[in-house]
């Protein structure tokens, strides 16, 4: 788990204080009781090798494992630990929690020995889930759920949820099988709770409870993830097992995995870079969108070239290709992300899409001519007082400047619209067309368009000079 917002520093005093102090190991027990697994898993980072032991003693294997699994660097930390207790800690954790740490260690021999330490029943779970891909519901799911046959009574399931409890402790959804060990259906627990001995369990059973695959994608369920909105989801096989379940918590990591990763195809890379990675391997990973850019941005400059003899003879509209440019990127990018954002939604049909376009082209006309409008009067304003051009000479330069901003924003809201939707039916990830690609294509029309009009309404038809 992964947490980067800072504990109260106050939380964080006491904690140290308490596991520092001179107490009887039971009464430190006692006394972080009141905190939350998470603060305490702050204050490991400060503890001396001694106070480290005197914490483990203190709170018992099962507490200790569940603080150190909020550590970001546990697969360090656990490396620092006697083999023996190491594999005891990830053999209390949460099954997904200990594969996280485990993936995380670089050396097979040690991965395999903390493996074979476990314990059968949680190295067998362990490698259930790596036995998935690293991109499927499978490989996030957690084996921590109870499950109960669907053709007992309410009193025999409460005992078997009393019973699994003391290792599983997503209790507020019941699952249930059949007969044939296949996936049944789910039971809220406050339904179980107030249900009376004589009422059949068949009754407060949800047939229809939804569920996931162990081969599905990831990026393909975070929206049926998040629209659910349950405290957890079943994982079903091939053979209709259910083989475990996403929590609520498996849900925001894949969500900011999700995030991490557009966030970084947005950037112009080809995927997420990681800290650790060697210098040169950075390098090399940013390097082929970079040479795509680079001919790219000749395209660009070649364009400018075509009119090398307007910026020659109106030298002065040099001075405000920046804005148009700048204005024609950040409405491009605008649409992009909006788009991104709904091309999300799988189940957006190719009409919505279409209107969808044409709301775009309708907010980049809007707000083309808001700004192309200031832009009139700002450009004029500054020729005039602080450039000594006279007004006649002014105005033509600045209605060029109002009218290719306007034309300019209005393609580039398009192309920020029309891009993503391609690459998404072309069954590419919209992200891969953001970020620097998107900005280059938008240079491109805000050039095409600022010279091309200048080209038509100032050169040969006005004396600037």
């Amino acid at each position: 788990m992964n947490n980067d917002k800072p504990i109260d520093n106050m939380s964080y005093e006491n904690i140290l204080h308490i596991v520092r102090s001179d107490l009887p190991l039971i009464e430190i027990r006692q006394r972080l009781e009141d905190f939350h697994d998470r603060d305490i898993a702050e204050v490991l980072h400060d503890l001396t090798d001694e106070e480290r032991e005197n914490l483990f003693k203190a709170l018992g294997i099962e507490r200790f494992s569940d603080v150190f699994s909020y550590l970001d660097d546990g697969a360090e930390e656990i490396q620092t630990l006697p083999i023996a207790d190491a594999a005891e800690i990830l053999a209390n954790m949460d099954s997904d929690d200990a594969v996280d740490i485990l993936e995380k260690i670089d050396s097979a021999p040690v991965r395999e020995k903390l493996l074979t330490l476990m314990g059968d029943k949680a190295s067998k779970n362990v490698k259930l889930i790596r036995s998935y891909e690293e991109d499927t519901i499978g490989n996030m799911m957690t084996t921590n759920y109870i499950l109960i046959p669907n053709n007992v009574t309410v009193k025999s399931a409460m005992r078997r949820l009393i019973k699994q409890a003391e290792e599983n402790d997503n209790v507020s959804t019941i699952y249930v099988k059949d007969e044939n060990d296949k996936y049944y259906g789910a039971i809220d627990l406050r339904k179980l709770i107030i249900a009376r001995e004589n009422t059949a369990l068949e009754s407060i059973i949800q047939r229809n409870y939804p569920f996931l695959r162990v081969d599905e994608k990831i990026e393909e369920c975070i929206e049926d993830l998040k629209n659910y909105s349950e405290d957890s989801l079943p994982v079903l096989n091939q053979k209709e097992e259910m083989v475990g379940v996403i929590t609520a918590q498996d849900v925001i990591e894949a969500v900011d995995d999700e995030m991490s990763e557009d966030y970084a195809k947005f950037a112009g890379l080809t995927a997420e870079e990681e800290d650790n990675k060697s210098l040169f391997r950075s390098a090399i990973q940013r390097l082929p969108w970079l040479i795509l850019l680079l001919f790219l941005g000749m395209g660009v400059s070649s364009v400018v070239g075509l009119f090398e003899k307007i910026v020659m003879e109106l030298t002065i509209i040099m001075s405000f290709q920046s804005l148009v440019l700048d204005m024609a990127g950040n409405v491009g990018t605008q649409s992009l992300a909006v788009t991104i954002r709904i091309l999300m939604d799988k189940n957006i049909t190719g009409r919505e899409k279409f209107f969808f376009m044409l709301k775009e082209l309708e907010i980049g006309a809007i707000n083309g001519l808001i700004l192309g409008g200031m832009s009139l009067i700002l450009v004029t304003f500054y020729l005039t007082i602080f450039k000594g051009y006279v007004i006649l000479h002014a105005l033509p330069i600045a209605v060029c400047v109002g009218l290719a901003l306007c034309v300019a924003m209005l393609v580039s809201g398009l192309v920020g619209a029309l891009t993503p939707i391609f690459f998404d039916r072309i069954h590419v990830d919209p992200a891969v067309a953001s970020g620097p690609l998107i900005t280059t294509i938008n240079d491109l029309v805000a050039v095409v368009t600022y010279y091309g009009l200048a080209a038509i309404f100032l050169l040969g038809h006005i004396n600037l000079q």
